[in-house]
């Protein structure tokens, strides 16, 4: 299992999906939204990581999709604490 963090605030539990924590979905009343999109840009001839969703930076460009995801969750554990 990979390492996963959760924020509980305000009887919330927030988290970046993966499918090992699919089951917390179904504990409660569950509201999934994107945060993110991880995906190749042409005009930079790589990966970017738009975190616009929560009024973040475009990330990027990465050599590969991996270090974008990576460039991603960094930039969520920093700033949203995820």
């Amino acid at each position: 299992m990979s390492e996963h963090t959760l924020k509980i605030e305000h009887g919330r539990i927030s988290f970046v999906y993966t499918d090992e924590l699919a089951d917390l979905l179904v504990e409660g009343r569950a509201t999934v939204r994107r945060v993110s999109h991880v995906e190749y840009d042409n005009g930079l001839k790589g990966w970017t990581a738009d975190m616009g969703p929560v009024n973040g930076p475009v990330l990027g460009p990465f050599a590969n999709r991996q270090e974008g995801l990576a460039a991603e969750r960094a930039w969520l554990a920093e700033h949203l604490g995820l």
